[in-house]
């Protein structure tokens, strides 16, 4: 498979759980997390389809495109192994939806950063909230769901707490 096809399969499998995920938390309170902002495609899509909710990102350093970059009051600025813990004090147990595109080309490194930060994540979802990730993540408490019909499996994971 060409690298341009594996980047298309993740970039669909990613919209199409996010659309899913959205409809999964319909109604339900809660922030949204986004790990990483890169050039804020993604970012800039969760605003479209869940106008209503707090997106706080998380990012070393923005350079993203202006029409993407989430205000200051939203951007939690450091390395993810800081605030990750820092957000934990901050809002406690109650994110409804997190998402990571790991996105590296090196399925070693992504898959070390998916264990690093797996236990970080995991104590900042709410009961019944979500975990979208580009990676498979390695939590004690949050189950893996089924994908929705159009995404690529292996290319996106759906995990939630009970």
């Amino acid at each position: 498979m060409s690298r341009l096809d594996v980047f298309i399969n993740r970039m669909v499998s990613q919209r199409a759980c996010l659309n899913h995920a959205v409809d999964l938390t319909k109604g339900q309170p809660g922030p949204v997390f986004e790990l990483g902002l890169g050039n804020g495609r993604t970012y800039h899509h969760m605003r479209e389809i869940m106008p209503e909710r707090e997106i706080y990102v998380f990012e070393r350093a923005v350079a993203s495109h202006p029409e993407s970059t989430p205000p200051d009051e939203m951007l939690l600025l450091g390395d993810v192994h800081q605030t990750l813990p820092a957000a934990l004090t901050r809002f406690g147990p109650t994110a409804r939806l997190i998402h990571a595109d790991l996105g590296g080309h090196d399925i070693g490194k992504n898959d070390a950063f998916a264990r690093a930060i797996s236990p970080l994540v995991e104590p900042l979802v709410a009961s019944g909230g979500l975990m979208v990730s580009s990676d498979r993540m390695y939590f004690d408490h949050l189950t893996e769901l089924p994908l929705p019909e159009e995404a690529v499996p292996g290319r996106c994971f759906i995990y939630r707490r009970a």
